[in-house]
């Protein structure tokens, strides 16, 4: 989606310049609100129903790597979003606003919070982080990777260099990693993707299982396809990981608008980040 455009004055706790305060889950929840991060987000409704219903019809695009069991028809997606993500409910609301519930937003990051603690807390914890998110959700990626590693985490970078050319470019890209966080290069830029074909390579290309995965789109999704654990983020109008949860793929997906600036993002990593050190 766009980028939004929302007021410059921001609380202190969202300062770049130095170390971030970590918010109470009420100073939290108005900065998710303010930000819209939650709350009010830029996603349509029409863009939101749209993805269900593609969702429902099983098309690959919206998948990103998962299988899903029958019975996913398009108002069963919409309740699930309702109630994992807060859209509004009444099918009958087609176009407009839509919303995410920033309690679910903040109580799914403190579910994170505590999967990640509880990994870092075992000796030799192996994780490996991917975004397809590299202007929004790489500054939360980034944050959790420094603080696995000092906290004696070995990060895994399988695949990396590995290349291919799939369906909508027409050119090669390839797998690079940057602060051991992976994504997908475009001829020297990292580039927004929801495929999954990547993720399928770095696990064919693993030589030891990953005690965690910490992701977005189809990275997210082939990795909780290929049964390992597997923690995420995902926006109103990406409903695979938050079904993927329900069929117990996909361990935790934390609903948030997932395209803001990526400083408007930095109270809600000191809360994550806070959560996983309390957990450990």
């Amino acid at each position: 989606m766009d980028e939004l455009t929302v007021p410059t004055t921001l609380p202190t706790t969202t300062s770049t310049t130095g170390p971030v305060a970590v918010p109470s889950r009420d100073e939290l929840r108005d900065h998710l609100l303010r930000t819209r991060i939650a709350g009010d987000v830029a996603t349509s409704r029409e863009n939101n129903l749209d993805h269900y219903r593609s969702l429902a019809n099983r098309d690959p695009y919206y998948l990103f790597g998962l299988t899903l069991a029958e019975g996913w028809a398009y108002r069963d997606v919409l309740a699930l979003m309702a109630k994992s993500c807060g859209v509004v409910a009444d099918p009958a609301h087609r176009e407009g606003q839509d919303t995410i519930d920033p309690d679910r937003t903040i109580d799914a990051l403190e579910e994170m919070g505590e999967r990640i603690g509880a990994v870092l807390a075992a000796p030799g914890a192996r994780l490996l982080f991917a975004t397809g998110h590299p202007t929004g959700l790489l500054t939360i990626h980034l944050a959790l990777a420094r603080l696995a590693v000092q906290h004696g985490a070995r990060l895994l970078t399988p695949a990396e260099g590995w290349s291919y050319v799939g369906t909508g470019f027409g050119r090669r890209r390839r797998i690079r990693y940057l602060g051991d966080v992976a994504m997908l290069d475009d001829h020297g830029g990292f580039v927004h993707t929801h495929d999954p074909t990547p993720m399928e390579a770095m696990i064919a290309a693993l030589e030891e299982r990953p005690d965690l995965v910490v992701a977005d789109h189809g990275w997210a999704g082939a990795a909780g396809e290929a049964g390992l654990p597997t923690v995420g983020f995902a926006d109103s109008n990406d409903p695979a990981l938050f079904v993927g949860e329900a069929e117990g793929k996909i361990q935790v997906t934390v609903p948030l608008d997932d395209n803001v600036l990526p400083r408007y993002y930095d109270p809600l990593t000191a809360y994550l980040v806070s959560r996983v050190t309390r957990a450990m």
